[in-house]
């Protein structure tokens, strides 16, 4: 059978922190047969070979390459590639892992596109991810058209011819950015790369040595004379002009001015310091001209005409101000949707320093100025900052994140930005939108995970993003709107609450830690009129949620136990109705003593404590009664409710009888037979 996809991990010394990776490739839906996996074994000193020797007797699919130790994966994954068989090379890195699909639906993306390169969505724990790049799939696509410059590490599927007859190929020997020299190499000539944004294939983890790949300290001259080759590669490959400006804009705002801000440059000793400059001076002077620099936000354009300025200590106090500016959100507004999606009203700001202060802006004559506060000794004297053109660059998203994966999903939201007057020609900007969170399937992505999910704002503006959690500043009448639901198919516990003590906005998906019982405890509880009794939890739904069943639990009203000894349990049905949940109390309770109880139902599974309901009264015949105080279900809900479910019964009994005589008739006859029909049920 061909081999669909090689995986090339370069191999050494890893200890543990290669179980998560081998565990994953052994756990991927593509078939064995139609992938293999490169283990290059770059000189381990510890049992490596052996243990991966003896994984690759066991699964023949695995395949074990052993060199002489070249101190970095440059050479590896050169090797890797000329031995791979597949039509496919994904790189992966020692201590990172894939999830179970990723193979299968790269391939498939690629192999139907002929695309070069496909690039899975990626999650980390500790290293910067590029989300935007990750914000829909993309079949096809190229550098000219996405943003594929902000994705320069390796970790994505390679078509292996592509790799070969172009003479793509890593830098061997030990040196720093070699991955983004291979990506920019690659991105040129790729004439079809695709992104999987929709589901989450690459997972970056944190070492609890510290021992990650590029955690070691730069060494300036190095670094940047590496960079100088990457930025060499963009000059040869493009005009002078706008793209070839926004590609060397990432370069100049990433790894070079972005090692000479906040937080980094505020750890460096001075000698470090001026070696950093003199490095990246001598860069930009090169390459970083005025069609780059005037393309950068307000606070990055101040640093480059520091840096030009050769102000090194204008550079560390810019950046200690900036250190200060946070994301402030608050949240305006929460409501469930018949979806079964959260609408969030928003606004967000920036704000400075130990007291939030407003990040301020200085209107004059109709322009808009960085507040002089900011700039004060960095620029020459009565000089200010124009950042009018910068306004409509004040941007603000809503984003969904893991806690314990990292995994991020960017949610629909939609923000306008606001100049607000402060007073004396003093304003700030402030965002004003709405987004939606959802933890069930949207166009773009399956449903989430099971875990803790917080709600995230990132906020632009001024070349500064920033992320800001949601919740802990938040309108009074929230609380009450926060109420959990059970949504989907199979039905799930959502429980949205304010994290202790920050107050922060988090999903807990199907009872990762919290408890329904506890979050509907002194909720309001309504009976339903009249025949079966139905009892009206505060407890959201869906028409889309699956009823399930649970179990209630009758024990004495008076704490003393049943005649039997025991408390009593019956089995019951959970059902949306109207936006939340009925509870059916049996109309019958079979061997239990005449008297008062009290009605409990487990929500949280048989281990964990019920949420009580109710007292209830058992007659001598068994009969169910619940207390007549308790309130009734409003009459307008019910009779939807009715409406509705004797609509879906006339359906099924539609179905059954006429459905076997409507598929004999004719075409036209069939659509007469089904509009008659949909005029009594709806």
């Amino acid at each position: 059978m061909p081999v669909k996809v090689s995986v090339v991990i370069p191999v050494y010394n890893p200890g543990k922190y290669i179980d998560p990776c081998i565990d994953s490739l052994l756990r991927q839906t593509l078939p064995a047969g139609e992938f293999e996996v490169l283990f290059v074994n770059d000189g381990s000193t510890d049992d490596t070979r052996e243990r991966l020797e003896k994984l690759a007797v066991e699964h023949p699919h695995f395949r074990v390459i052993t060199i002489a130790n070249s101190g970095w994966p440059g050479k590896p994954r050169n090797i890797g590639v000329a031995e791979a068989k597949g039509e496919y090379v994904q790189f992966v890195d020692q201590d990172d892992y894939l999830a179970s699909g990723a193979l299968q639906r790269l391939y498939d993306m690629g192999h139907r596109n002929g695309s070069d390169i496909v690039i899975g969505k990626v999650a980390s724990n500790f290293r910067g991810v590029p989300h935007g790049v990750f914000k829909k799939d993309r079949e096809k696509c190229t550098l000219l058209d996405a943003p594929l410059y902000d994705s320069l590490t390796p970790h994505k599927m390679f078509r292996t011819e592509f790799l070969r007859e172009n003479g793509i190929a890593y830098p061997e020997g030990k040196r720093r950015l070699e991955d983004q020299l291979y990506m920019m190499q690659a991105y040129f000539p790729a004439e079809v790369v695709s992104i999987l944004g929709s589901y989450t294939c690459y997972y970056y983890s944190r070492r609890d040595d510290g021992q990650n790949a590029g955690s070691a300290k730069i060494v300036p001259s190095g670094y940047y004379g590496n960079l100088r080759e990457v930025l060499d590669v963009v000059v040869a490959n493009t005009e002078p002009g706008e793209l070839r400006d926004r590609l060397l804009r990432r370069f100049y705002r990433v790894e070079m001015l972005g090692r000479l801000s906040e937080p980094a440059v505020l750890k460096y000793e001075t000698d470090y310091l001026d070696e950093m400059c003199d490095a990246v001076q001598g860069l930009a002077a090169d390459f970083m001209d005025d069609g780059v620099h005037n393309g950068l936000g307000p606070m990055l354009r101040l640093r480059s005409t520091l840096l030009r300025d050769n102000d090194r200590q204008g550079l560390v106090r810019i950046s200690r101000f900036a250190a200060s500016v946070k994301a402030a959100a608050r949240l305006e507004d929460f409501a469930w949707q018949p979806n079964g999606r959260i609408t969030l009203t928003i606004s967000g700001r920036l704000v400075h320093g130990d007291d939030q202060a407003p990040l301020t802006l200085l209107r004059r004559d109709g322009r808009y100025f960085l507040h002089p506060g900011i700039t004060e000794g960095l620029l020459p004297d009565g000089e200010l900052l124009d950042v009018t053109d910068d306004i409509d660059g004040f941007s603000a998203e809503l984003a969904m994140r893991n806690r314990e994966t990292a995994v991020e999903w960017s949610c629909p939201a939609t923000f306008t930005a606001r100049v607000e007057e402060l007073g004396d020609g003093v304003c700030e900007v402030v965002l004003h939108g709405s987004g939606q969170i959802s933890s069930e399937a949207v166009k773009g992505r399956d449903r989430v995970s099971r875990g803790f999910w917080d709600v995230w704002v990132p906020l632009r503006g001024l070349g500064l993003v920033r992320k800001a959690r949601l919740g802990a500043d938040r309108a009074p009448e929230v609380d009450a709107a926060c109420v959990p639901a059970s949504l989907g198919s199979p039905a799930r516990a959502v429980i949205p609450y304010f994290t202790d003590p920050h107050g922060n906005l988090t999903l807990d998906v199907a009872r990762r830690s919290k408890k329904l019982a506890d979050h509907l405890e002194g909720r309001p509880l309504r009976r339903t009129p009249g025949g079966r009794t139905e009892l009206r939890l505060d407890l959201f739904t869906t028409p889309a949620t699956e009823p399930t069943t649970t179990t209630l639990v009758l024990s004495p009203a008076d704490g003393a136990d049943g005649a039997d000894g025991t408390a009593h349990q019956l089995r019951t049905v959970l059902r949306p109705a109207e936006g939340l949940v009925h509870l059916t109390v049996p109309g019958r309770a079979p061997g239990v003593r005449p008297g008062t109880w009290k009605l409990s139902v487990r929500l949280d599974g048989d281990e964990n404590p019920a949420l009580d309901l109710c007292d209830v009264t058992v007659d001598r015949g068994g009969r169910i009664r619940v207390a007549s105080e308790l309130p009734a279900v409003e009459p307008g809900i019910m009779l939807r409710v009715t409406t509705k479910r004797r609509k879906a019964r006339l359906r099924r009994a539609l179905r059954a009888v006429g459905g076997p005589i409507v598929r004999r008739l004719p075409p036209e006859g069939r659509k007469r037979a089904r509009r008659l029909a949909a005029r009594f049920t709806g």
